[in-house]
Order: C-alpha cells, then structure tokens, then sequence
C-alpha cells in the first residue's frame, strides 16, 4: 500500500521523489503517508544515493491532511489516533522528520499549494525551494487542531519562535515570497524543480563521504554544548583526513579532473 502515491527515481547519484496523487493535490490519506516513510526508509539504505529531491506532481506539492478521506475510512482515523498513542516518533510524524534522518541533503521543491502537513513534510528537508507564488501555510489551526509532524523540530529552527507561534496561531497563508524573507523557504524559483535537481547534481558530486558528515555535523550540533559540538567538529574531521574519497578530493583538485568516489555501502 502507498506504493500508488510515491514514485522514486535515482540517476547519477540523485533520487527524485514524486508525490503521484495529484488529482487530489497530493492531500495525504493513509496509502500516502505509508508511501512517504517507506520513501524515506528506502532511500536511508539506498547505496549510491547522495542526494534527494521532493517534489509534488501536478498542480500542488502538496495540500496537506485529506481529512475526508481518513474520517470517511473505518480505519484511518483510529490508525491516526492509535499512532498517537504508541510512541516518538508518531507514524504521522515520520512523514516529516524520517527526510531528517535520511542521512543525505533532502531538497524540496515546492509549487502550488503547500499546506498543513504538506509544509511539515517540506520542513523535515534540508532546503526548501519554492515557486514566488507557492502557497505555504501551517493550516492546522482552521481543523482545531496542532501541528504534529515534527515541526517543533523544524520551524523554530529556521524562523524566531515568535514568528513559529504567529503562523501557527493565524494559519495564514504565505507566498513563496514572503516565506524566503521569513526563512521558512531556503530560495525561491520559476521552476523550483529544476533548480532542486541542479542543486542535487552539484551536490552530488563532491565526496559522499563529506556531505554525509556535513549533514549529521550540523543536525547532531543544533542543540549541543560548544564542547559537545567542537569535538563533533574534530571527530567527523578526523574520520575524513587521509580516507580514499578525501584523497580522491585532493586529487581532483589537483589535477582539475572529474573525482572519482566510492559510496558508502
């Protein structure tokens, strides 16, 4: 199930992640929050992955919680409920905060309409780029409710927690525009989808290895002390000095030609 919502396509290096449901603006109902988190546990594990694009096809990246598909289906709104109840991270909010853990950059490319859960699922990515006039909202205060996947892991980490708390009380709806200024977005783009893949394709080729400690040196050191987050600094550093695909670096520098890299198994 959910194998009908997402499609992953990886070519040199890069997995590009469709959401499929775009009749629906790719709202998420059961089958589509299976189909993100076995996205996202599959491309954990992919070898020779070193970067991710998101991407919503059709007119939307993503519309956020179908609600009348869930409370319509006998066993969606107590899977939701259940899910609540188990444990951290939630099943809703792996949807979000697995991109997070993907241990590669995760780009989001986003048009249209990004709403509610849509905009967690975006902010559980590296970088945001989105569309000037891409619609973003934290909406879930228009359903009563709170948001739940993961944002507190996201939003405050981007924006003051002023501006979180104002989003989310108003639910009001920003363009690609404003949210660059606010840093909610990373950029914006005429065709954020390209440009997520042009992105990709220049990560992609530096050492994996690299970019891999990069991301866990910056995710790992958000919260820690100065000397937890120093000595991170040294560990990762030391794990990269002398490795082959530092010296492949080296060499490519050097000579001006194409590196040659190993992925991690």
């Amino acid at each position: 199930m959910g194998s009908d919502r997402v499609r992953i396509e990886v070519a040199d290096h890069v997995a590009v992640v469709s959401l499929t449901r775009a009749k629906k603006h790719n709202a998420i109902d059961v089958a589509m929050f299976e189909g993100i988190i076995g996205a996202a546990d599959r491309l954990t594990h992919e070898p020779g992955v070193r970067a991710v694009v998101i991407h919503g096809e059709g007119p939307s990246f993503c519309s956020g919680l179908d609600l009348i598909s869930i409370m319509s289906d006998p066993a969606g709104l107590p899977r939701v409920i259940d899910a609540l109840r188990a444990g951290v991270p939630t099943w809703p909010q792996r949807a979000a905060y697995d991109w997070a853990r993907v241990p590669v950059p995760v780009i989001a490319a986003i048009h249209g309409s990004c709403l509610g859960g849509g905009l967690q699922i975006a902010l559980g990515a590296d970088i945001r780029i989105a569309a000037p006039d891409a619609r973003l909202s934290v909406m879930e205060v228009k359903w009563g409710l709170v948001p739940d996947m993961a944002i507190t892991r996201t939003l405050p980490r981007l924006v003051g927690i002023d501006v979180a708390k104002e989003l989310t009380f108003t639910g009001r709806v920003l363009s690609g525009e404003e949210a660059r200024s606010l840093g909610v977005v990373t950029r914006v783009s005429e065709d954020p989808l390209a440009e997520a893949k042009r992105l990709a394709a220049e990560i992609a080729g530096h050492s994996p290895d690299a970019i891999r400690a990069a991301k866990r040196l910056f995710d790992e050191a958000w919260g820690g002390t100065a000397e937890e987050t120093l000595a991170l600094e040294a560990e990762l550093q030391l794990g990269l000095f002398g490795s082959p695909n530092q010296l492949a670096a080296v060499t490519a520098g050097m000579t001006k030609q194409p590196p040659e890299f190993t992925d991690p198994a």
